[in-house]
């Protein structure tokens, strides 16, 4: 995933780039840094814009994306911190920033190429179940397995947020590229089910279908259901 993406910055300099955060593309940001570090690709032009973020924690939070984002990737990298965007979950009008941020992404000219996880239930970026592909950046709330899941990062699930501000699946529709990262067997029913059902908000994973060039990056756990 890492190759795939330093490919396409060296091929276009000034890339627009969806990047997403999570426990799964920490070692994909890790072989970036050091791809930046051995002289094999520079972000001076590139701009990026992040899927989503948690509404009540500022961009300092240890548990917000943003400072997810400085300590994994942007500060080991010479990308203009200027040009990096993540959804500001202190916000003091989460639906207006929402607004804004779909805004801003329009004006950069969109996304020439997405990072994409999946969740257990399907989900990308925090569209949930019941999420329409015609969905933009907005305002969502996170289901209790959603929650469950993320309470790994927090001292308990009572502090993990309830809320959280998320490109829509249309906004993601609309990048020009979308790479979807998943490891580990507990991703392997969602990615089957992605791949092999027939698109629907059961499965918010399921409308990259409707795409025309999406890659999965799967190891072999995550791939393990997908020949049943």
């Amino acid at each position: 995933m890492a190759n795939m993406i330093v490919a396409a910055v060296n091929a276009n300099p000034s890339i627009v780039l969806g990047l997403a955060t999570g426990g799964t593309p920490t070692a994909t940001y890790a072989n970036i840094v050091e791809d930046f570090r051995s002289g094999k690709v520079h972000f001076k032009n590139v701009t990026s814009f992040n899927l989503d973020e948690y509404i009540g924690l500022s961009g300092t939070h240890p548990q917000s994306f943003r400072h997810f984002m400085q300590s994994e990737l942007f500060d080991h990298i010479d990308i203009d911190p200027n040009n990096t965007f993540v959804p500001e979950g202190g916000a003091s009008d989460p639906d207006a920033h929402a607004v804004q941020y779909e805004a801003q992404i329009a004006a950069a000219g969109g996304i020439d190429l997405q990072l994409l996880g999946i969740g257990h239930n399907g989900h990308i970026a925090f569209n949930e179940p019941g999420s329409s592909p015609s969905t933009r950046t907005r305002v969502v709330e996170l289901t209790p397995s959603t929650i469950e899941k993320n309470a790994r990062f927090f001292a308990s699930v009572d502090e993990v947020p309830k809320t959280a501000i998320t490109m829509g699946i249309g906004t993601i529709l609309e990048a020009k590229q979308i790479l979807l990262l998943a490891t580990g067997k507990d991703k392997a029913e969602a990615v089957r089910r992605s791949l092999k059902d027939a698109a629907s908000e059961d499965v918010p994973a399921s409308w990259l279908e409707q795409h025309p060039d999406v890659t999965f990056v799967l190891d072999e756990a995550a791939a393990s259901e997908l020949s049943a």
